[in-house]
């Protein structure tokens, strides 16, 4: 017999309307999945599993209301489906701590507009999901917490910064999770995890009523096992919502787009060269970009090497707006020791940029977003390696733990890995982390997920995700279980 965490969201949710399953014995059995898997993973930081009964309670009261399948489909589409929101969103009565210990005991009174509409849409958040301090880096190792791990390797980062996302969802938690991502924070987890990740168009999903930052780098989207549950979460995110201040161009119906999976004939371009000089690309991260290339071919899309054309500049610009947002979170004088060492290092670059420079630094990101999205519009896709290694070592980034680690080295190092992600979060292109690599074993080293990235036209999250699913059908991946499953 299936197990409940076998079941995608999608499937979950039309089995509770059918009865098969009760929204409380599926919030039990995922709570109990989390107290038998978390200790390995440190997917969670806060859980809520008495709120999460209540909400199960009431879901069960409105499927027995609706009285029939046919009825409950006036019901709200994922009623009953456990889902967590990242430690990075705001939510009334719970706990959110934003990866640090300044916040260790900060409880809002108001909800991220994403836990908001995620709860509009019937789904039943179990907590909260780790994240590395204030979202900064692309890994998770919070201070005074275990590291968040990969369920393939539990010896390997989950990513970040919604790595306890990645690890929650890959491990059979739970179907799917929200997730921001501000330089690659979704893409990263969904492809050391071997998810679906969706860096959505900038504006599509509000980031109101106090998340966010002034430039819009930072945006909402799923993490989820299959693309038709990564687009059903984005029905539900995807609300215009009044006063935001990032119009989008609105597709809708993801879910639609998703299963007819039949884009049509599209031109993809492709480049795997990072605008970094002197990095180096590890052969599995190239492998799943060149198999990927020939299966968009025997598809039917014509494929093409392009040139990006990123202007040098990109870096420096990328860098003065990062530090800058490092003061996104307000953390008193007597406080700022408690903070990571690389936490420290980018707020005291960033508190050395004046307000011209900052001005000229968002000016010229506009101007490159520009170039590079004119550039984009060549072809309608474009395919490229999500990242330029595999999953690291826990304590790669920084030596092991020792609190006297060189950020700077961190940093280099985090280029390194994440070469292709932050330049999509400058321009608010949509961008689309699949797992269609998979290493082979060896004696030293278990499969791991191997993620690719397709990039489109602002407002063509629609698109990216009937393509994906297209791909997804042609070489599924849902079936693959890591071993803490």
């Amino acid at each position: 017999m299936t197990e409940p965490h076998e079941l995608t969201a999608l499937e979950q949710a039309a089995a509770l309307r059918g009865g098969e399953l009760g929204a409380v014995e599926l919030v039990e059995h995922a709570l109990r999945r989390v107290e038998r898997w978390d200790p390995a993973l440190a997917a969670f930081v806060t859980l809520t599993p008495e709120r999460a009964l209540d909400a199960a309670r009431a879901a069960e009261k409105l499927l027995a209301s609706a009285g029939g399948a046919s009825a409950a489909g006036e019901l709200p589409a994922l009623l009953g489906v456990p889902t967590a929101i990242k430690d990075l969103a705001v939510t009334a009565g719970v706990r959110t701590t934003f990866g640090s210990p300044v916040y260790a005991g900060y409880v809002p009174d108001t909800d991220d507009d994403a836990a908001r509409l995620l709860a509009a849409a019937g789904t039943i958040s179990l907590g909260k999901t780790a994240v590395p301090e204030f979202g900064l880096p692309p890994y998770t190792e919070p201070a005074g917490r275990p590291p968040t791990v990969t369920p393939w390797d539990t010896g390997r980062l989950a990513g970040g910064s919604s790595g306890g996302a990645g690890a929650a969802v890959a491990g059979g938690l739970i179907p799917f999770a929200h997730g921001t991502d501000g330089g690659g924070s979704i893409r990263i987890p969904a492809s050391v995890c071997g998810l679906v990740g969706l860096k959505t168009s900038r504006g599509l999903v509000s980031r109101g009523p106090t998340g966010g930052d002034p430039l819009g780098l930072s945006v909402s989207g799923p993490l989820a096992r299959t693309v038709s549950d990564a687009a059903a979460m984005l029905d539900a995110l995807a609300v215009p919502v009044p006063g935001e201040p990032f119009g989008s161009p609105f597709s809708g119906a993801f879910l639609d787009a998703a299963r007819r999976a039949a884009p049509g004939r599209l031109r993809i371009g492709r480049y795997s060269q990072p605008m970094l000089p002197d990095l180096t690309v590890d052969p599995a991260c190239l492998a799943a970009y060149e198999s990927t290339s020939r299966l968009l071919v025997e598809l039917g899309h014509d494929v093409v090497d392009v040139d990006p054309g990123f202007d040098p500049e990109f870096v420096e610009v990328f860098e003065t707006l990062w530090a800058v947002l490092a003061h996104g979170h307000p953390v008193p004088p007597e406080a700022e020791p408690l903070l990571r060492p690389l936490t420290r290092w980018w707020r005291a670059r960033g508190a050395v940029v004046s307000g011209p420079e900052f001005m000229l630094a968002a000016q010229a990101a506009q101007n490159l977003s520009r170039r590079v999205i004119t550039g984009h519009l060549r072809v309608d896709v474009t395919l490229t390696p999500t990242l330029a290694q595999l999953p690291r070592p826990v304590g790669w980034f920084t030596d092991g733990g020792d609190p006297a680690h060189d950020p700077a080295d961190d940093y280099a190092r985090q280029q390194a890995f994440t070469p292709y992600t932050a330049i999509y979060n400058i321009t608010g292109q949509p961008a689309l982390s699949l797992p269609l690599g998979w290493t082979e074993p060896t004696p030293d080293q278990p499969v791991l997920p191997v993620g690719v990235q397709l990039v489109g036209a602002p407002g063509a999250d629609g698109l990216l995700l009937e393509l994906g699913a297209q791909l997804e059908a042609a070489a599924p991946w849902a079936h693959r279980r890591p071993p803490t499953w």
